[in-house]
């Protein structure tokens, strides 16, 4: 798990900072939307938050571990952009963009189309989808 200056924009690139962004939901708090919750996820994965990416993946798909820690090489995340972000009661979708590279790599996006689910009154990611670029 990696330490953040709780003073420098989030990683999920909200410039109100770690502690006022996605450092309360990694610190327990209920990510009151999906998106919220999806840039959480996204903070968790800059953050190696193992932890917490398995927490708020639904049960119904969860996988036993990640194993971020034995990426090699280790992606270097650069930035997220949500395009879309819908909730309809108890589903919601987010599609994203998040930019990362591995190694001395180019960089590259990764394209996303998330569903989540809320259970219980916590949101869950369920299962994602790449759209076809």
């Amino acid at each position: 798990m990696q330490a953040i200056d709780t003073l420098t924009p989030c990683p999920c690139g909200n410039v109100a900072g770690y502690a006022r962004c996605c450092g309360p939901f990694h610190d327990g708090a209920v990510a009151p939307t999906a998106e919220m919750l999806m840039r959480s996820r996204y903070s968790a994965y800059v953050l190696k938050r193992e932890d917490y990416l398995l927490a708020t993946w639904h049960p119904s798909t969860r996988p036993a571990h990640l194993k971020l820690a034995a990426q090699q090489p280790a992606p270097t995340w650069l930035g997220l952009d949500v395009k879309y972000h819908e909730e309809d009661g108890e589903h919601a979708t987010v599609e994203f963009v998040a930019r990362l590279r591995y190694g001395g790599g180019k960089a590259q996006r990764m394209h996303e189309i998330s569903r989540f689910v809320r259970d219980g009154g916590c949101w869950y990611y369920l299962d994602g989808r790449f759209p076809e670029s």
